[in-house]
């Protein structure tokens, strides 16, 4: 069964859809000029912009929140396997993916705003559900077919993996390998802080995500600066072997294994996807309880938030590259994995063994448990846009109840379920910004002449 549902994902993701979201990514890069000086410039000062207009809550909460679902266990677990199968040189192509991805963020968050809407219960509620069917007005029946699509998506995988059994199984085995907590214990307080805090509606959820991201990543950023600190004369040689290693056929961290060009290319690009899910939809459904009028503002924030994933994944990046050349651990990576390389090269690379495991193990929890209340947010609005108000209570005890098993199940099968059901997601999302990719075009344009900025 692993092996039919993985061939399903590798067609799923295969290099149609990456080559997909890479061409609609540098159209958008090109057509709109995103990538100067100013967009950036401005990415960074509209995170604390503040304005009277409609929306639920700040702009940075609704970045926090956004990003507390974007920062997971891949920028910790997934760049380490990244960079153990493709080697060094496939965090080059990772950035060479997320600059152009940049663009699509920009374009899901500005569709999120202007094509928002209030619900019954009087709040905003937005994201590619309804920047679809709301938009594309010329196919109305195709543009309903393609929203619903993408919302039962949506709620299967967020059931499914991404934001339950994968987060609160990582969690629990975390906790028990660094402070010797059961698994029983572990679920149990999981599943109890999520109820509390996913049952307090979106600004709960908004209010916890602003004060964890920014400590949990300063935690674990602050962490990987101090090895790149340690072992500074160690870093123009790891630049070298990234950018040696991304146009060169060589080794998987030291271990003789041939890697071909196209295998580097290709974990490149799907790591830096996965990290910042660029196309994938789900964050313009945070954008879209923004306090803000400005639709392509709203845009230049969600690529603040790609931005800032892909710093994560650039730290684990070094740390592992600089630690292993510089310790010899290359030689013992072959047998190392994931999380278990990682805290390997944060102890090596910090000169104490146990704190990379509690630096690991600790960033781990964190970045999981807020994916687990970031996924249930978007999980609720795209049940809510295909069954109602009254599926809302119904859907977060099942989350919660998914939550709490997690820790007991093997979940490779269900991870290629969800996988699977992320790029159909994508596919969806995807379609939607082609199609509306003129209305991003002619907002851009208006922001740009009407701003001061310009």
């Amino acid at each position: 069964m692993d092996e039919f549902l993985n061939c399903i994902c590798e067609i799923v993701w295969g290099w149609p859809l990456i080559i997909s979201i890479m061409i609609i990514g540098i159209y958008f890069s090109f057509r709109l000029g995103i990538l100067r000086l100013a967009s950036f410039k401005l990415s960074m000062k509209s995170i604390l912009h503040t304005e009277e207009s409609d929306g639920d809550i700040s702009v940075f909460a609704s970045l926090c929140t956004a990003l507390s679902s974007t920062i997971g266990t891949g920028n910790i677990v997934g760049i380490a396997v990244a960079i153990s199968i493709g080697g060094p040189g496939s965090l080059f192509w990772l950035w060479i993916s997320s600059i152009f991805s940049l663009a699509i963020k920009y374009a899901e968050g500005l569709l999120s705003i202007k094509y928002r809407k209030i619900g019954s219960n009087g709040l905003v509620t937005g994201g590619p559900m309804y920047y679809i069917e709301l938009g594309i007005q010329n196919h109305p029946v195709f543009a309903k077919i393609l929203a619903k699509s993408f919302a039962i998506f949506g709620v299967i995988v967020t059931l499914l993996g991404t934001g339950t059994f994968a987060q609160s199984n990582s969690i629990a085995v975390s906790l028990q390998s660094s402070f010797g907590i059961p698994i029983t214990l572990s679920a149990v307080l999981i599943s109890l802080l999520a109820a509390i805090i996913t049952f307090g509606g979106l600004l709960r959820i908004a209010a916890v995500s602003e004060k964890l991201v920014p400590l949990m990543a300063g935690f674990y950023v602050g962490a990987a600066i101090l090895v790149l600190l340690f072992n500074i004369t160690s870093v123009p040689h790891a630049f070298y072997l990234i950018i040696n290693e991304a146009f060169s056929q060589g080794s998987v961290l030291g271990g003789g294994v041939g890697v071909s060009i196209s295998h580097v290319v290709s974990v490149g690009v799907r790591r830096g996807i996965y990290s910042h899910e660029s196309g994938l939809g789900s964050s313009a459904i945070a954008s879209a309880t923004a306090k803000t009028n400005s639709p392509a503002r709203q845009g230049f924030v969600s690529m603040a938030g790609a931005i800032f994933s892909v710093i994560i994944c650039t730290m684990t990046g070094f740390v592992l590259i600089l630690t292993c050349e510089s310790t010899g651990l290359f030689s013992e990576a072959c047998e190392l994995k994931g999380a278990t390389l990682t805290s390997c090269a944060f102890g090596y690379g910090l000169g104490i063994t146990q704190l990379g495991k509690y630096i690991v193990d600790i960033g781990i929890s964190l970045f999981a448990f807020t994916t687990i209340i970031g996924w249930n947010y978007y999980g609720e609005k795209c049940i809510q846009y295909v069954f109602g108000d009254r599926s809302i209570v119904p859907f977060k005890v099942l989350y919660i109840a998914c939550v709490a098993l997690g820790p007991f199940f093997s979940i490779n099968s269900i991870l290629l379920v969800a996988d699977t059901l992320t790029g159909l997601m994508a596919l969806t999302n995807l379609i939607g910004l082609v199609k509306l990719r003129k209305t991003v075009i002619n907002e851009t344009q208006r922001f740009w002449s009407s701003s001061k900025s310009a």
